[in-house]
């Protein structure tokens, strides 16, 4: 069964950091692009950023440039995403996707129709 599993999420002031985890089951992470997704309250569901098949193939949404880093450890079959200074407005759910192949960042993404595997998500509340 193909599968990912987010974790990771919670409360944080502003300013503060948190890492997610995105552990995959059921196929070869190496041969996977992931992409983190966030949806919050209202809004429509957006790319936050893409990793490819090479841990240098990765991408990001303008408004968390240099705050988020996205890598991956193919061996524990996990990407995680590195949030740094974190604000308000990154509350939202997070998801991460896999998608077979994919090289070129979110907009590569975006354009191939493959099967995409979704997981649940993980709540990211920033407060104070």
């Amino acid at each position: 069964q193909l599968q990912v599993v987010e974790s990771g999420g919670g409360l944080v002031q502003p300013g503060g950091s948190l890492r997610l985890s995105c552990v995959t089951s059921g196929f070869f992470l190496d041969y996977y692009a992931v992409v983190w997704f966030r949806q919050a309250p209202g809004k429509e569901r957006e790319g936050v950023s893409f990793i490819g098949l090479s841990d240098r193939d990765t991408d990001y949404v303008d408004s968390v440039k240099g705050r988020f880093t996205i890598s991956k450890d193919n061996a524990k079959n996990t990407v995680y995403l590195q949030m740094n200074s974190l604000k308000p407005e990154d509350t939202a759910v997070y998801y991460c996707a896999a998608k077979a192949g994919i090289s070129g960042g979110l907009e590569a993404w975006n354009r191939a129709r493959y099967q995409e595997i979704w997981g649940q998500g993980t709540l990211v509340t920033i407060s104070s």
